[in-house]
């Protein structure tokens, strides 16, 4: 299933229904885990759409994770019962496609955008996630223009109830072909043009080493446009273990050495059986 098909999904809040109940062992506990507590655990579950978001959230939270990534607001209570956060939220109707370059898609992303700043003030949800949208002949100068324009209204909202607006870099090359917020510069760009501090980046590893590699530099000399880390390998965006060519301790080290407090999301598609294992795997590779 491609992460596209998964938002439509995610957002509709049909997550679990109609899918048998997963039964597979429990994790063990944080305190067996022993996590140092330096890095901030979430996760993406698209990525384990088999199993039931209550669920789901229960061996997160065995496992030490404690946030789960881009959820519609319909899934945000269902997590914060078992004791978690929502650690990126998404809006309604999002669009990895149909983005902010585009002044024709601001009318309706401005009204999604604003619904949902208001529910995750109301909800204690910290970040609603942003797409650039995908080029369709509009230049990267002419994008970045519109962009910053695009989300001025929901901006105002967002910093006077104190959500993160954060937009993702993806790649164009492999999963999103034509997405405009596809490096690192353009996308600290386009943060410093729009100056403010509730809007930042999603700065997603996986994508990024595909588009332009030298991972560790790019976080050390921008970090403090980033208010966000995905995980992955490469290539493949399976387990971020030894069968992929990211050593992703360095790169946590380097997240932790810039200051950083928020999360780390994981963000693969498990490749083996048991998924929880590959999870809690991640999990332990990353706590640095």
């Amino acid at each position: 299933m491609k992460r596209k098909e998964a938002l439509k999904i995610l957002t509709s809040g049909s997550l679990g229904l109609g899918i048998i109940p997963f039964g597979g062992a429990k994790s063990k506990t944080t305190e067996d885990l022993q996590l140092k507590g330096n890095i901030n655990h979430a996760v993406c579950k698209w990525c384990y759409r088999d199993i039931p978001l209550k669920e789901f959230a229960i061996s997160c939270k065995e496992m030490g994770i404690s946030g789960i990534d881009l959820l519609g607001a319909d899934d945000w209570k269902t997590v914060m019962d078992e004791g978690l956060a929502c650690s990126m939220g998404t809006p309604k109707d999002s669009s990895i496609e149909r983005g902010l370059n585009n002044p024709n898609n601001h009318e309706r992303l401005t009204r999604n955008f604003i619904e949902a700043i208001d529910k995750a003030a109301d909800a204690g949800v910290e970040k609603i996630i942003v797409f650039s949208g995908n080029r369709n002949n509009i230049s990267d100068e002419v994008g970045l223009e519109n962009c910053a324009v695009g989300i001025q209204k929901a901006l105002k909202v967002a910093e006077q109830k104190n959500i993160l607006l954060v937009m993702e870099l993806l790649n164009s090359k492999v999963n999103h072909p034509d997405y405009q917020c596809d490096h690192t510069a353009w996308g600290v760009k386009l943060a410093k043009k729009i100056g403010s501090p509730n809007f930042k980046l999603l700065y997603d590893i996986y994508h990024m080493q595909i588009m332009e590699g030298d991972v560790i530099r790019t976080i050390r000399e921008n970090h403090e446009y980033i208010a966000h880390y995905h995980t992955g390998g490469v290539p493949g965006r399976n387990e971020i273990d030894e069968s992929q060519e990211l050593y992703y301790p360095a790169i946590m080290e380097a997240i932790v050495e810039t200051g950083y407090t928020g999360y780390v999301a994981q963000e693969f598609i498990p490749k083996k059986d048991d998924k929880l294992a590959s999870l809690k795997a991640g999990v332990m590779i990353c706590d640095v």
